[in-house]
């Protein structure tokens, strides 16, 4: 066998092995590849089945409707709108220049604020470029069709009164969430609870079938106030006005019924504009009838009287002689403007005399007007349910000196609200009994109240209190044409840093109409006014008779004074020595 032979047979013998092992290690990546097969389709079918939905199954909200808020003839007050909004996964996030271009022009974001947005949550998988947009622009945004932008269905709250209703009503936050006003309160009703459903997506986040629904939303619950639309606008519109004419520094206005004790109107000023964060300034916000308190000053002498004709030691008609028009109590000298001689109880109230009212508290036991005001509800909250509300102050009668008795008995060293106030006068007008305040539509029979002064000593405090109206009174200017008030004007000074301001005060007045059967109590409350009319009767006076006016007119309530039914307005005059608290 020759050289050659030999090399050729070692040659095929080399290839034969090659093959072999080539063939083997098919085989063996055959069956590899099988085994990986039924490991993936059998074995661990499932836990891939879930891992691969873990990756494209995704858990989607859905939001509930946030319920209406109506006024208590049903008209809207608090409306939730579709609205959309727009956001980014940073990982996908991919626009072209002419599509980033578009998006910062419908979204009103400059361009490079979009992309430092990017950059600054390029660890993040969620992040809102903007909410709230209507579903015009949202449209547009989606047709852009960028990569890594989503949208989300949300709901946005309209206030179609405004600033009218802004302080009742309050506000929600961008999450659709009670933040102020009844808003706040009614949370729970309002708000629903949100459905869950499962969806599959794509690579780049898109909902590309829904699987099931988890839970369906229920949906808010409207809420139907006390509130009268029409007349919480009056209220806003005369307390504004008279705000800006005699130059105060804010005001409150409630108006309540006194059978059921529904809240009919409560307007402040300054207001905001709910639709527009914007407006809504430091201290704009509050409801300043609920939260700001203040020295009620001569409207407590109602209740001063009261005690006194509780004791069944004086009566209306009694005889209080008040000269020289000032006396020395405790050391501190309390005055009348002029010395009025000898009076009667009515006359002490149409007057307002101080003196009158503490020579009378003087001669009583301190507890007697401490019970009386306790039982109305002062230095107690109202229980209205309104956030923020005040308790006022009612200081024990135990720590109470001759002095600080006698000036409590004309408002000064107790504190209350607007809504106090005229829950309490509410109290006079229902014949002595105390229903509870609220911003709810009462439904059916009014609710029972509670019996907290004498049904005859009521009526004689609302028979003294008509002649404060009248001409040698304190608010002739608060008359209504056609209807008999009854009423209380209120002249007190701030308190200050240093002690009470010398020409600053909140001026009051709070009346009950019509006088024969009482339906309505007005309380206005400005502070602050300017310049030389800022008595009661002066500055609330006039508010308060153009509110109750047309409160009464818009209810149907008859007139019960026809004589004077035709009469004009009365007018505002310079003030006069009568007229002053």
């Amino acid at each position: 066998m020759g050289p050659f032979k030999k090399n050729k047979l070692t040659a095929a013998t080399k290839y034969q092995w090659r093959l072999m092992i080539v063939i083997f290690l098919l085989i063996i990546i055959a069956f590899g590849l099988i085994g990986r097969l039924i490991n993936l389709t059998v074995i661990n079918r499932q836990f891939l089945r879930n891992q691969g939905n873990a990756r494209t199954v995704r858990t989607l909200n859905i939001p509930a409707h946030r319920g209406m808020i109506l006024d208590r003839q049903g008209v809207p007050l608090a409306i939730s709108t579709p609205v959309e909004a727009v956001w980014i996964d940073p990982a996908y996030f991919k626009p072209n220049r002419q599509q980033l271009s578009l998006l910062s022009h419908f979204l009103q974001i400059n361009s490079q604020t979009i992309q430092e947005i990017e950059i600054h949550g390029q660890f993040k998988e969620f992040i809102y470029l903007k909410r709230g947009l209507n579903p015009i622009l949202a449209k547009q945004i989606k047709d852009l069709k960028i990569p890594g932008v989503f949208l989300q269905n949300e709901y946005h709250r309209y206030y179609p009164e405004g600033p009218v209703m802004a302080h009742v009503v309050g506000l929600t936050n961008v999450d659709d969430q009670g933040q102020e006003g009844l808003e706040l309160a009614y949370n729970n009703w309002l708000e629903g609870q949100s459905g869950l459903k499962k969806v599959i997506k794509d690579r780049l986040g898109h909902v590309v079938a829904d699987v099931r629904s988890i839970r369906q939303p229920r949906q808010g619950h409207d809420l139907q106030l006390s509130i009268d639309k029409r007349i919480q606008y009056i209220a806003f519109r005369e307390l504004k006005s008279g705000i800006e004419h005699y130059q105060a520094d804010s005001g409150s206005v409630v108006v309540l019924d006194v059978k059921t004790g529904e809240i009919l109107a409560m307007a402040n000023w300054p207001s905001y504009n709910p639709n527009d964060r914007l407006t809504a300034q430091d201290g704009y916000t509050r409801n300043r009838a609920l939260t700001d308190l203040f020295e009620p000053g001569s409207t407590i002498k109602s209740f001063s009287m009261a005690s006194v004709l509780a004791s069944n030691q004086f009566t209306p008609n009694s005889q209080i002689d008040t000269s020289p028009g000032w006396m020395i109590v405790a050391g501190k000298r309390i005055m009348d403007e002029r010395n009025n001689g000898i009076m009667d109880l009515t006359r002490i109230l149409q007057i307002s005399s101080n003196m009158g009212m503490s020579k009378l508290i003087l001669s009583l036991p301190a507890e007697n007007l401490w019970n009386t005001l306790h039982q109305i509800g002062f230095g107690q909250i109202t229980q209205s349910g309104f956030p923020g509300e005040r308790t006022g102050s009612l200081p024990n009668f135990k720590v109470w000196n001759p002095f600080v008795l006698a000036t409590l008995s004309f408002g000064y060293g107790i504190s209350v609200t607007a809504l106090q106030l005229t829950q309490a006068y509410a109290v006079l007008a229902h014949g002595g009994v105390k229903v509870p305040v609220t911003f709810l539509k009462v439904n059916g029979q009014p609710p029972v109240g509670q019996q907290v002064m004498d049904q005859t000593i009521s009526r004689e405090i609302l028979d003294m209190l008509e002649s404060v109206l009248t001409k040698g009174g304190t608010a002739p200017l608060a008359r209504v044409p056609g209807y008999r008030v009854t009423g209380k004007t209120g002249t007190v000074r701030i308190v200050g840093a240093h002690g009470y301001e010398k020409h600053r005060y909140n001026s009051i007045f709070i009346g009950i109409a019509p006088a024969s059967h009482p339906r309505l109590v007005v309380a206005v409350v400005l502070h602050d006014p300017k310049g030389r009319l800022y008595y009661g009767g002066y500055t609330a006076g006039p508010i308060f008779s153009h509110v109750m006016s047309n409160a009464l007119h818009l209810l149907n309530v008859a007139p019960d004074d026809l004589v004077n039914l035709n009469q004009p307005f009365p007018k505002v005059m310079l003030p006069s020595l009568g007229m002053k608290d």
